[in-house]
């Protein structure tokens, strides 16, 4: 699995499901360390009795009471006529709510089963530090895109982000833009191949990057409950641009590749 790192950046992406697993067996044996097992207090042992007790006191008869008069019953009061008691009041029927018009928006996907096509695309490699992810990323996908503008090329589908390997500090990945046509002079570090395919799960992310350590979490609880294994991989696909669009407006399409 993939190592688990201590800090929220080092948290994000991959590394999080590692994280919440690690994190179960340390409260595992936490919970069996704090275990106390209770102690019978011990009874303290009677006082011995007195082996001298004292006389008894004399005591002397008790007087009779005194004989008491029954008391004549008390008198049985009337019951009140029936025209006297107030009738029940009648039920009002209960006021009916409005009918609350239906207002539900259509839920994103989240764990939706699908199969990921290959597509040719040009790729760069590239690593990057937990702190500095999001720049990193959107400066490897600027490098694809001003590449190809060069080349008077255009990708023909969003922008995906492959992590191959994390750990405590940083992660490797593979920026891919898909592309129909075959560039020349391929710059460092880039190459020709093929996206992502297979079977694999789907998750939409909307918001900053930063916050997808949210979606992760509720990712690893969907696998947890669904006793679904996960690929040592995790592919992040633009929906929007992120170099052009407010981080906080991103729409990024987050697949699971399963085994």
């Amino acid at each position: 699995m993939i190592a688990p790192a201590p800090s929220r950046q080092s948290r994000s992406r991959a590394a999080v499901f590692a994280v919440r697993l690690t994190a179960a067996a340390s409260l595992t044996a936490l919970s069996a360390a704090l275990t106390i097992t209770p102690v019978l207090a011990q009874a303290a042992p009677p006082a011995p009795a007195s082996s001298t007790a004292p006389p008894p006191a004399a005591t002397s008869p008790a007087p009779a009471p005194a004989p008491s008069a029954t008391p004549a019953p008390a008198p049985t009061p009337a019951a009140p006529p029936a025209d006297a008691q107030a009738p029940a009041p009648a039920t009002q029927p209960a006021a009916q709510a409005p009918a609350t018009p239906n207002t539900a928006v259509a839920a994103d996907p989240f764990g939706e089963e699908l199969t990921l096509t290959a597509k040719n695309a040009i790729i760069l490699k590239g690593q990057a530090n937990w702190d500095s992810a999001f720049d990193t990323i959107t400066d490897s996908l600027k490098t694809l895109t001003g590449f190809l503008d060069k080349q008077g090329l255009k990708a023909s589908g969003n922008a995906l982000i492959v992590y191959t390997s994390t750990d405590d500090t940083g992660f490797s990945f593979q920026a891919e833009l898909p592309l129909e046509q075959t560039p020349k002079n391929l710059g460092k570090d880039m190459s020709m191949g093929k996206s992502p395919e297979g079977k694999a799960l789907k998750f939409v992310h909307r918001g900053s990057y930063d916050n997808m350590d949210n979606t992760y979490e509720a990712i690893t609880n969907h696998l947890d409950d669904k006793r679904l294994e996960a690929k040592d991989m995790f592919i992040e696909e633009y929906v929007t641009d992120p170099l052009k669009t407010a981080e906080d407006k991103l729409v990024i399409n987050v697949y699971v590749p399963l085994k």
